[in-house]
């Protein structure tokens, strides 16, 4: 099998390119997304069943497009291309948003937003291979506190924007920081060609160890637990935020997963990536039993501090533990097939979400979240981790 593609820029840079790519892409995404639930429920007259779906399909979306890019990246050696290009989506996605009339124009330039996710895997798989077991969860959490910083940004920016213009002139200015990446990742990473391969000679389930299938179980299974943020930002609505303070909650889970998201990638790298992991899926049960038993101001605040700690710990580490599982010379396919899984198992959980919600009442999904997130991380202390360095 030949060699990965070879990026022809040095780790640290190759990692601050990427990082500040993401960082003015998230900008830009979260001056829509910190706002998303409101204006799909009061300008574009969504009730909670629609915003399941939506971002349910969303997530669905983007696991197959990043499975598709991981998959061919491999095969054909080239993976730049598929981080611009899904820059780019994005970028005429929020510009989609801000001409839809109703809900129902949404859904194709959501379908071609999280397309735009395509540039994860391939993106991922780059960083994987440019580091070391002694630094991979550092560089991924360097990645992931560069997204959660561009969010931070761009709340800010929605809060002071949105008084002075309307939703849909503010998603047209999301769009220039997309477009920015676009062209930082065109420009600044060189990439060389490998040599050609069979496209269909692709990675197959046997190719994968026993360790690998049952995170992807556990992965899967957690996935199906985690729906949507949007239920969140809802759920503090109906207990009380006015609308105008929401954007503020998700500002905090914001700040905190970018204030984390490194030290949390370094800690993974001393002490192992298993440890992070769980902590990560207990800050997401104390979540859950917030909403189900405290419901004041005050305790919706702290578990908007506990899912950014939850995010911070469980994006870098889940990259890196899936990348040192993975097969040698299928990097991207596996963390595309691995993003494949958790996100068809996100459309589910939203849609399950949102159905026990408008029958059974706002506790419903949070019970159940606790019990299958239990269950998942209980099958974590079987899977063992990888030391060696296999990847580069």
């Amino acid at each position: 099998m030949e060699d990965p593609p070879i990026i022809q820029n040095n780790p640290r840079k190759t990692v601050g390119i990427f990082a500040l790519a993401s960082f003015l892409h998230d900008m830009g995404a979260d001056m829509v997304f910190s706002v998303w639930p409101l204006f799909l429920t009061q300008v574009l007259g969504a009730n909670m069943a629609v915003v399941g779906l939506i971002d349910g399909l969303g997530d669905a979306i983007v696991s197959i497009s990043q499975a598709i890019s991981g998959y061919i990246a491999d095969r054909i050696r080239r993976r730049k291309v598929f981080v611009w290009m899904g820059y780019f989506f994005g970028g005429i996605a929020k510009i989609g948003y801000a001409l839809s009339p109703t809900w129902h124009f949404i859904i194709p330039f959501r379908v071609l937003d999280r397309s735009g996710k395509m540039r994860g895997a391939p993106r991922d798989a780059i960083i994987a291979e440019v580091s070391t077991h002694a630094n991979r969860g550092r560089h991924f959490g360097m990645l992931r506190m560069m997204d959660n910083g561009g969010a931070v940004i761009g709340i800010l920016l929605a809060l002071v924007l949105l008084p002075l213009l309307n939703y849909r002139a503010m998603f047209l200015l999301a769009a220039i920081p997309s477009m920015l990446s676009v062209l930082l990742v065109l420009f600044f990473i060189r990439e060389r060609r490998g040599a050609k391969v069979n496209l269909f000679r692709g990675i197959r389930l046997s190719d994968l160890n026993g360790n690998l299938r049952l995170y992807f179980l556990l992965s899967a299974l957690f996935s199906l637990a985690t729906f949507s943020y949007s239920f969140l930002l809802l759920a503090a609505k109906h207990f009380g935020f006015a609308t105008g303070s929401i954007p503020l909650l998700y500002l905090i889970f914001s700040v905190v997963a970018a204030l984390g998201s490194f030290p949390f990638g370094r800690i993974s790298d001393r002490v192992g990536r298993k440890p992070v992991l769980l902590f990560s899926f207990l800050c997401w049960v104390l979540v859950a039993a917030i909403f189900i038993h405290m419901q004041s101001k005050a305790g919706i605040i702290i578990a908007f501090v506990l899912y950014g700690i939850h995010t911070a710990a469980l994006d870098p580490v889940q990259k890196s533990f899936v990348a040192e599982l993975a097969p040698k010379n299928f990097v991207a396919s596996t963390m595309g097939g691995y993003q494949m899984v958790i996100g068809l198992c996100s459309l589910p959980a939203s849609l399950i979400a949102g159905r026990l919600w408008d029958v059974f009442g706002i506790t419903a999904p949070f019970t159940l979240s606790a019990i299958l997130t239990s269950i998942a991380a209980f099958l974590l202390f079987f899977v063992r981790e990888s030391k060696t360095d296999h990847i580069a």
